[in-house]
């Protein structure tokens, strides 16, 4: 049975010092007695040790739950099935990934055909003994004889990169370092690539210095780093960030350059064919998203949201690249283009309705062939391939259906399964269903909404609403084991498609960013009362979780409307809106946000600000705040300061704790093992806190 407030102790949480420490913005005082929490967890004895106290206080309790080794196990139980990654072919071979079930990491094996024996090629679980040693990325030369690969270690975003020979199995000395958010491109020699790579970080700074100065280089096999030629640098734009591709006929280097998250993008080419080829502008400005997606000799192809909010298709020819000559072909849609793909001449497109797949079949002239029909409301994506390819393959799944993989053949258009997953539940005894809240500007808001079939809507069942609401990223219906076992113990689950996503294209998302950021949460709130309205569940009983922005909208939820709610998991969130900018890909966000630095836009980041919010002496909602101490992508310290600020702001018996991961980062790459702890973790707390 759950504990009640009567029978839990009042915690006694760590003693956590205060700085005198304000800051003057634009005329406003703010204080920030944290400051002391931003410091490196490794540079620092004062935060280790405070890290150490809380877990102390934190695993005290949640080891005493008598439910979470129940929990634990039946997600291992359900955990341990066969998950298949879509076939990729290169060099007349077949690549996959596989995790047999409880594996840390998935395993990436080769087949000669579909039916052959795998043969293993990567076993990143033999990189560490806890696997938390991740493949972070690969990319095949032309003749399929050479994979290159990044290997992320604890979750972190830096990325080392190796060359494995796939004929001989052997591993090239080749070894580059200080790689962030950027991939390989070959060229069509398959003797060298393309990539980018920022400087080496001051010493002990690795995991706070802002990410600036990033470079284009080409790496030629079989040298050393320090020797790679530089391709293309901008000293006079630091905050700039390139992304070089190598066109797939091999005659051009397509340089997309960004500058923070939107999909706002310059575009520069050169061609390869010329020993002196000059690096040319064709797009020379940020005012919209242009999108490489392939080319036909000198006529590239680009999906846009120039005059095109939902997105279409475009080409343009570099020997007439002025706008006037641009050609539409593939018109915006009621619906918004989500990806595209170019694979054996025809444009695979996928487009969500309502935050469901589509996937729409085109030639390239643009004339629609035909849909690709899919199994049921769900996300497909894969489509991959080369031009002279007669096969794709995709995945679909869906919240009660994990992801199967399917072979397409582009003769024929039709699709055949190749691999189904198979896990021990039984999905016939779910619900899935779309329904709609009304935000309080009057904007209808899609809401996915899942539990098991013989639930009473009597206001009493536990409910997890989900959000995140931001970016331009679009929340579609997915399978989760872990989301499973809540739907078995009970719960509801509740999936919100905010303003800031890009569900319904540029003018969705822009609807959620700066100066409007306020309506994501308006929305995220209009959901939790459309629920508690329509009697699933009522505020004791609803709990609220997101990641990353999305625990910037669990901390800014909780903070504006506490009595709203009875539990609140912000995991690896944005709390502290003033200083955001000035951590690691902190300044990339600032397209999102805005910056403290821009009067107008502090007044409203310091409105919402989750750190800067919270009013002592009240009664917040039982919080399980997630972080990890090798987060460089949301540095901790954002985690560290809104629990200690929490717990000094709250009164009340419900528990406000921080869950601090080791030898973890922002998420990717974290081993299947500390995914189940985890997972364990936020049920047992949410049953204990809500009751069931």
């Amino acid at each position: 049975m759950p504990t009640t407030a009567a029978e839990r102790p009042r915690f006694d949480y760590p003693a956590t010092k205060t700085v005198d420490q304000a800051d003057e913005y634009h005329g406003t005082r703010v204080a920030d007695p944290y400051r002391w929490l931003e410091e490196d967890v490794r540079e620092s004895p004062a935060v280790a040790e405070w890290v150490e106290a809380q877990n102390r206080v934190t695993f005290g309790y949640l080891e005493k739950l008598p439910q979470r080794q129940k929990l634990r196990d039946r997600l291992t139980e359900i955990w341990n099935y066969e998950r298949f990654s879509a076939p990729m072919l290169h060099g007349g071979k077949y690549y996959f990934y596989k995790n047999d079930g409880l594996q840390n990491q998935a395993v990436l094996y080769v087949q000669d055909t579909l039916t052959a024996e795998p043969r293993v090629v990567l076993d990143p679980n033999t990189w560490s003994k806890d696997g938390t040693i991740a493949l972070a990325g690969m990319s095949f030369s032309d003749d399929g004889r050479y994979l290159a690969y990044g290997r992320a270690k604890s979750g972190s975003d830096w990325n080392t990169w190796h060359v494995l020979d796939l004929t001989t199995g052997k591993l090239l000395p080749d070894e580059l370092d200080w790689i962030k958010f950027s991939g390989a491109s070959w060229t069509p020699d398959n003797r060298g690539f393309y990539y980018s790579r920022y400087p080496q970080p001051a010493s002990g700074e690795s995991f706070k210095q802002l990410n600036l100065d990033q470079k284009v280089y080409y790496h030629a096999l079989g040298t050393a780093q320090d020797t790679d030629r530089l391709v293309y640098e901008r000293p006079d734009e630091p905050t700039w960030t390139f992304s070089a591709d190598v066109t797939e006929d091999g005659n051009y280097l397509i340089i997309t350059v960004s500058k923070g998250t939107d999909d706002k993008y310059r575009i520069f080419y050169q061609d390869l064919q010329k020993p002196d080829g000059k690096i040319v502008p064709l797009i020379d400005n940020f005012d919209q998203e242009y999108s490489f997606i392939g080319n036909d000799g000198r006529v590239m192809y680009f999906r846009t949201d120039r005059d095109a909010p939902r997105r279409r298709v475009i080409s343009i020819d570099l020997d007439q690249p002025e706008q006037e000559h641009w050609r539409e072909l593939i018109p915006q849609s009621a619906d918004t283009l989500e990806s595209i793909s170019l694979v054996g001449d025809q444009f695979f497109a996928e487009y969500l309705h309502d935050a469901q797949s589509q996937i729409k079949v085109f030639d390239l002239a643009g004339k629609f062939i035909h849909e690709v029909p899919l199994p049921g409301i769900g996300s497909a994506s894969g489509f991959g391939g080369k031009r002279k390819d007669t096969e794709t393959f995709y995945t679909f799944s869906s919240f009660t259906t994990p992801a199967n993989i399917f072979r397409y053949d582009l003769a024929s258009g039709k699709s055949e399964l190749l691999r189904q997953a198979k896990v021990k539940f039984d999905p016939d005894k779910y619900v899935v269903k779309q329904e709609f809240a009304t935000s309080r500007d009057g904007t209808r808001v899609p809401l996915f909404i899942i539990h098991r079939r013989d639930i009473k809507l009597d206001g009493s069942n536990p409910t997890l609403l989900y959000g995140y609401g931001g970016f331009s990223i679009s929340l579609t219906p997915g399978f989760s084991v872990s989301r499973i076992v809540w739907l078995e113990q009970g719960g509801v689950l509740a999936v919100a498609n905010l303003r800031g996503g890009g569900e319904y294209g540029e003018e969705w998302h822009k609807a959620g960013t700066k100066l409007n950021k306020q309506n994501v949460f308006d929305d995220f709130i209009a959901a939790a009362e459309w629920l508690i309205e329509h009697k699933y569940t009522r505020p004791d009983k609803l709990a609220i979780q997101g990641g990353s922005n999305g625990g910037l909208l669990v901390g800014a939820a909780m903070t504006q409307r506490p009595e709203l709610f009875g539990a609140a998991i912000p995991a690896v969130g944005v709390m502290d809106m003033l200083r955001f900018h000035k951590f690691t890909a902190g300044r990339f966000w600032v397209d999102d946000y805005g910056s403290a630095d821009d009067p107008t836009e502090f007044a409203a980041l310091y409105k919402y600000s989750p750190y800067h919010n919270l009013k002592p002496g009240t009664k917040y909602p039982a919080t399980l705040i997630i972080t990890a101490d090798t987060d460089d992508r949301v540095v901790p310290g954002h985690s560290f300061k809104y629990a200690a600020a929490l717990q000094a702001a709250h009164t009340g018996d419900a528990p406000v704790l921080i869950r601090i991961e080791t030898k973890a980062g922002h998420g990717a790459g974290k081993p299947t093992s500390k995914l189940i702890e985890e997972a364990a973790d936020q049920w047992a707390f949410l049953l204990d806190v809500l009751g069931n």
